[in-house]
């Protein structure tokens, strides 16, 4: 019986949302989750025929079983996007998930990096290599811009406005942003391509990627935690860094500096204005640590 329900939910996840395969392969484990918990207890009913009830149970049930609050709250995002597929798909006529509660999370604040911390990490590249020019245009650009690590590997030439100062980036779900860049990563992309990338033969189908390995391929996500992990070490940074803390960085400076909001979250490419408000959080902590740390009052 619910077979048919998945199937269309996938296609749902896969033309709708445009999701990757693996976010796709995730909801329908969530939703395998809950099939097998009814099953289990005697209570398969259809999607329409689930009330509030069912689901809490199911959800005391994962929580019983040792799952974490991330964990829980994962799960409970895959029913809630498969409930939301049936109201659209007017397989339900009301959506019992709207009154489901979430579990409380402790959200961790991740590390982030100063303005200094990253001029040196920077600064560790050994520029009398080749790859050494190609990796400061890198981590400049990721910086200067606020880019995933999938979206800097992916970065394509025709998508470079250089002369206006503004890259077209192709994000989650293949949707597109243009970001303002930087003075400085311009320079070194410009460094990049003029010395350096022109002396690499390129693979065929990889014309268009800007930065490249020196066997002409596109990067991988590895390469660049690899790389951005040995110049911590070297700078001898103990927190916890990857090429994320990048782009985290990048947000915390802006709202630390004043920016709105909503331009941070359109620079980011975030679809919810929500997973922006991260760095509000980040940012009253900055403030909150300011203050124990220089204010009379707090010392001792």
């Amino acid at each position: 019986m619910w077979e048919s329900y998945k199937k269309g939910f996938k296609a749902w996840l896969q033309l709708e949302k445009s999701l990757s395969e693996n976010s796709i392969e995730a909801y329908l484990r969530d939703i395998d989750k809950l099939t097998r918990y009814l099953q289990t207890s005697g209570t398969l009913k259809a999607p329409d025929a689930l009330e509030l009830k069912d689901l809490e149970a199911f959800m005391h049930t994962i929580a019983e079983l040792g799952f974490n609050a991330s964990s829980q709250a994962r799960i409970l995002s895959g029913i809630r996007s498969f409930y939301k597929y049936c109201f659209i798909e007017q397989i339900v006529r009301q959506d019992p998930t709207t009154l489901l509660e979430s579990p409380k999370l402790k959200r961790a604040l991740p590390d982030v990096l100063s303005f200094d911390e990253i001029e040196d990490i920077i600064g560790r590249i050994d520029l009398s290599k080749p790859e050494g020019g190609r990796n400061k245009a890198i981590l400049e650009t990721m910086y200067s811009c606020g880019l995933r690590v999938s979206e800097v590997v992916n970065l394509r030439i025709s998508c470079l406005y250089l002369d206006v100062g503004y890259i077209r980036v192709i994000g989650k779900g293949d949707k597109e942003r243009l970001v303002p860049i930087g003075s400085s990563a311009v320079k070194y992309i410009r460094i990049y391509m003029q010395d350096i990338r022109v002396h690499v033969p390129v693979k065929p189908g990889h014309e268009d990627i800007l930065f490249l390995n020196r066997r002409g391929s596109q990067l991988t996500r590895v390469m660049i935690f690899l790389l951005l992990k040995d110049l911590v070490r070297q700078a001898g940074i103990t927190k916890n860094i990857s090429p994320h803390t990048f782009r985290h960085s990048f947000a915390t400076h802006l709202v630390e500096g004043g920016a709105d909001l909503r331009a941070v979250q359109e620079m980011l490419g975030h679809e919810s204005i929500t997973t922006t408000e991260i760095y509000t959080h980040l940012d009253r902590e900055f403030l909150r640590e300011t203050l124990h740390r220089y204010h009379p009052a707090y010392k001792g």
